[in-house]
């Protein structure tokens, strides 16, 4: 099984060494990781003429490429996951293959946003917290978006949420790992 490792990995300074560690934890349990980083054949990304458009495309060929993903979904610049991240999730999704997600905070997406917009929450009269806009807070004791919760829920694969301490959120691969062996798990008996 090709597992696309989708996440804000990218953006790390040692982006090909996380790489490596989740290529391994594939590798020990019989699937192949496939990094956005990794190359990728493609001639309409050999043909864009700008580089955002490029990487775009192969990561898109990658997705393709792939039987399952896993999307890292730790909040990332904000209270919610990274965008990008979020969008190779619905896209594998929407092809009807398998998705998987983990999060190394514990809290969930109101506590975030809330701790995120600090003092522009206020209370509603009738219940739940608008912000200074006036827009509602999404409040369905979730991990994240409804739509991505959701998702993974609708796709059957496993959400694992862990409460790791922040100097460590972006090296802790427990939950990577879980997802991994429920995938993998999910493909024996399926």
């Amino acid at each position: 099984m090709k597992i696309y490792l989708a996440g804000p990995e990218v953006f790390l300074p040692d982006a090909l060494e996380m790489a490596a560690l989740k290529k391994a934890i594939c590798a020990r349990h019989g699937a192949v990781g496939v990094f956005p980083l990794d190359a990728i054949a493609d001639p309409a990304a050999d043909a864009a003429q700008e580089r955002f458009f490029e990487i775009y495309l192969r990561n898109e060929a990658h997705i393709r490429a792939c039987d399952a993903l896993i999307a890292n979904l730790t909040p990332f610049r904000g209270p919610s996951a990274d965008a990008g991240t979020v969008y190779e999730l619905g896209f594998m999704r929407a092809l009807g293959r398998p998705v998987a997600g983990y999060t190394n905070d514990g809290r969930d997406f109101l506590t975030r946003s809330r701790a995120a917009l600090g003092d522009a929450v206020a209370p509603r009269p009738e219940g739940g917290w608008v912000d200074a806009e006036g827009l509602h807070l999404e409040d369905f004791g979730r991990t994240d978006n409804l739509m991505i919760d959701g998702g993974i829920e609708a796709a059957g694969g496993l959400l694992a949420v862990r409460a790791v301490p922040e100097a460590h959120r972006w090296r802790d691969l427990a939950g990577f790992e879980a997802c991994v062996a429920a995938l993998m798990r999910e493909r024996l008996q399926g």
